[in-house]
């Protein structure tokens, strides 16, 4: 009968330990310092030693919580742990929630544009803009057409004058290549 050592157990690498969530904050005995500030809504805050600090927590039916433990001597908050991670989760949460995802929209134009064309894409800019959309307005010269760079430029100046109410240039036109670009962001955000 031939024995494979170790035959259907999974190895892992040397080394490789499951990695513990560091806590955030000290609490309850993992507190180290011999005498602290305690803190709460329901008494005074005073310096006590640490084993009063943890009877007064136990009295409250809470946690003894080290919030600030560089003072001297440490701060300490009788709280509820879980309902604090809670609520801090729950914030974070709504600020990536409402955190504003800006977007840009493009309008792309030749260097002889007519009026209409021009008018047309002015207003759509105007509505990019209200909803608070940054718009990147873009100037394509193909062929011969480089040779119109000038007038690129002041169609993308007037393009930028026409919305000087509902947005300011970020820059000022740009050529790179065959494109000469400008970003307008809106004055105020809607969103």
């Amino acid at each position: 009968m031939n024995i494979i050592p170790n035959a259907g157990k999974s190895r892992k690498p040397m080394g490789a330990h499951p990695k513990k969530k560091e806590a955030q904050h000290r609490i309850n005995e993992n507190i180290t310092a011999q005498t602290v500030r305690v803190v709460g809504e329901n008494f005074e805050p005073r310096i006590v030693s640490i084993r009063e600090a943890l009877a007064l927590a136990e009295q409250y039916e809470l946690d003894l919580v080290e919030i600030s433990p560089q003072a001297n001597p440490p701060v300490c908050k009788v709280m509820d742990y879980q309902k604090y991670l809670y609520e801090q989760k729950k914030k974070a949460k709504e600020i990536k929630a409402n955190a504003a995802k800006t977007t840009v929209k493009e309008i792309h134009m030749g260097p002889q544009t007519d009026d209409h064309d021009f008018n047309f894409k002015l207003n759509h800019a105007i509505k990019f803009l209200q909803d608070g959309y940054k718009v990147k307005l873009q100037v394509t010269f193909r062929g011969r057409a480089i040779i119109y760079k000038d007038q690129g430029e002041l169609l993308l100046l007037r393009f930028a004058e026409g919305l000087g109410e509902y947005g300011k240039p970020d820059q000022m036109p740009t050529l790179l290549g065959r494109n000469m670009t400008m970003i307008i962001s809106p004055k105020s955000q809607k969103k």
